[in-house]
């Protein structure tokens, strides 16, 4: 792995994207025992804009609460700290890219792909008895990332990337053709970008590694939970998932791992497409 290329790569990037400091604060306060929710209210009072966002997000008829929820002490309270800390983190990755030049994908394609992954591996971590899943929605929703700075920072390469996947005279998939042209990927790019933000361990293992589970060494369960959730959703993007389908994306190693079979994904999908509207609709439109 050519590292200190990866590690240029992201730093070059990082004066474009950056996340604001009110969310990281967020993420270190979730992660905190000791941290309360009074405490972390005061924290994002500091941005009246993420305010104005978590408090739509909460009032919004995805969480289906029975009263309103007026304060953002009150929306942590009753939503929890993980779950404001996810929320936090997703709307500061998605506009953190917010008008950075990118003229090779959709970013409304990319956000839903994102998204419908980050839906479908909390759905699968549910119905999966292994274990507890950590951060598994912010994992799948940034499961693609280290793809926008090479799209940004890499224009033509990134082109040659996709041209290679196009042609189809070999069975590539999307990091291999990367690999072949930049000699990294965006598997790669991601954790390095995760690292430089200071997220947690368990998103970088996740993001370096969903398409190679078999590579995982801390966090197999949720690195697997991705794999299944990733290809899953790049078959939905085609309209070709049904309860027949063998999906090749998926590792072996991923069953295993999880304890899911195939009959858990036509109940998953279903639900992740019954949700995916509103809350895309509550994370990105929110302003």
């Amino acid at each position: 792995m050519p590292a200190t290329e990866v590690q240029d790569l992201v730093e070059n990037a990082s004066e474009l994207i950056s996340l604001p400091e009110v969310s990281l604060r967020v993420n270190e306060m979730a992660n905190d025992p000791d941290s309360t929710a009074e405490a972390m209210g005061k924290v994002i009072a500091q941005d009246p804009a993420l305010v104005a966002r978590m408090l739509k997000i909460a009032n919004s008829a995805y969480y289906g609460l029975a009263t309103e929820v007026d304060t953002i002490t009150r929306a942590i309270a009753i939503l929890g700290t993980n779950r404001i800390r996810d929320l936090v983190l997703s709307t500061a990755a998605s506009k953190a890219f917010d008008g950075i030049p990118n003229d090779l994908i959709s970013m409304q394609d990319f956000w839903h792909h994102s998204l419908y992954c980050g839906l479908l591996a909390q759905i699968l971590a549910k119905k999966s008895n292994k274990a507890k899943a950590e951060s598994i929605f912010i994992a799948g929703l940034l499961h693609d990332i280290g793809q926008l700075v090479m799209f940004n920072q890499l224009p033509e390469k990134s082109h040659e990337a996709i041209l290679l996947l196009m042609e189809g005279s070999e069975d590539l998939e999307t990091y291999e053709a990367e690999r072949r042209v930049f000699g990294f990927d965006h598997m790669q790019v991601g954790a390095e970008l995760i690292k430089s933000w200071n997220l947690a361990p368990v998103l970088r293992e996740c993001i370096e590694f969903h398409h190679e589970p078999q590579n995982a060494k801390d966090y197999p369960f949720e690195v697997a939970l991705i794999n299944i959730a990733n290809a899953v959703a790049v078959m939905a993007d085609f309209n070709s998932v049904s309860e027949d389908d063998e999906i090749p994306m998926i590792h072996p190693l991923s069953w295993e791992l999880t304890g899911l079979t195939k009959d858990d994904l036509p109940p998953a999908i279903k639900e992740a497409r019954e949700e995916i509207g509103e809350i895309e609709a509550v994370l990105f439109d929110a302003s």
